[in-house]
């Protein structure tokens, strides 16, 4: 009777341990979730991060921290975020130097294709040419004029090596066959404040971190990267109409860990995604010209790898180096 006491108490403690892990699982998030930022504050990634993430917190009850990690092409955030604890409270916002690092940097201090887990593609959308009001360049002809005149000597800013800003670069000088100098930055506000300053010409700048500064006159868009003009940007035509095939789309999605568990994951996804619809992210985004795609985790992962291969290959055909 004593042992068959003691085998139902060890029974009901083990129940209780199930359910107590149980509600423990089931109590995500029960703390802040750390969102980083592989830009310096104030550009178009950081913008966005900030937007979702408040909008993100709504929906999960927990604070959103948004964790600026610049440098090295985004390499050292996206680093910090690889080596952090898998279990959903560390989150990272990808861009466009996600897909073309792995091609670019010739040893990464991560396994690019073992290191994160796809939460949700938020959205793409152009980066923008853009100058400064006084200056002589009006088109994207005028721009191909000077650097035909000078070569080596029109600089363009971007946001970081590997970024969107740094590869429509990179496109427009090979196919436009001109020489323009890359300036990289530690983010896009560093390198608009450079623009605006006049310490360099242009700017592919993306659409979220420039959108402001020519709604109010203090940069001059010439044309968007897309393939087509952007609706949001009228009477601005699209690169690709002096240079036929020029094709350079900015975009953002979230990853988590590797190992991170898929409860986790879903919750995040599922708030990320009612993050993107809400009015108050619809409305800043939709002005900057992204349009917000989000579905599943395997959405993101298929995106990106269509644009490594596709960035891969411009890569080694142009022989495209780190700076």
């Amino acid at each position: 009777m004593f042992e068959r006491f003691h085998a139902l108490s060890r029974i009901a403690l083990l129940a209780l341990g199930l359910t107590a892990a149980a509600g423990a699982s089931a109590a995500y998030p029960d703390k802040p979730i750390r969102l980083i930022v592989p830009f310096a504050p104030g550009g178009g990634t950081d913008l966005i991060a900030r937007t979702l993430g408040a909008e993100m917190g709504k929906e999960l009850g927990q604070q959103i921290i948004v964790d600026n990690k610049p440098g090295a092409g985004t390499i050292i955030g996206t680093d910090a975020a690889a080596k952090a604890a898998p279990d959903g409270y560390t989150v990272v916002i990808a861009s466009f130097a996600h897909a073309v690092n792995p091609s670019l940097q010739p040893k990464l201090p991560y396994p690019a294709d073992k290191a994160f887990a796809p939460v949700v593609l938020i959205g793409k959308g152009p980066n923008v040419l853009v100058v400064r009001p006084e200056s002589p360049y009006r088109s994207v002809k005028d721009v191909i004029a000077a650097a035909q005149g000078a070569p080596g000597k029109l600089t363009y800013a971007s946001q970081g090596n590997g970024t969107s800003a740094h590869f429509a670069g990179e496109m427009f000088n090979n196919l436009a066959k001109v020489q323009m100098v890359h300036v990289p930055y530690r983010g896009a506000g560093p390198a608009l404040t450079d623009l605006l300053g006049g310490q360099v010409d242009l700017m592919f700048g993306t659409a979220a971190a420039v959108a402001n500064l020519i709604d109010t006159g203090k940069l001059r868009a010439l044309a968007v990267t897309t393939a087509e003009p952007s609706p949001a940007y009228k009477g601005v035509p699209a690169i690709a109409e002096t240079l036929p095939g020029y094709v350079v789309d900015s975009w953002y999605g979230l990853y988590v860990p590797a190992g991170t568990p898929a409860e986790a994951i879903a919750r995040l996804n599922a708030a990320a995604r009612k993050a993107a619809r809400s009015p108050d992210f619809a409305k800043k985004v939709e002005h900057e010209g992204l349009v917000v795609s989000v579905g599943e985790p395997a959405e993101l992962e298929r995106y990106v790898k269509a644009e490594e291969q596709r960035w891969r290959k411009i890569i080694q055909d142009n022989h495209i180096k780190p700076e």
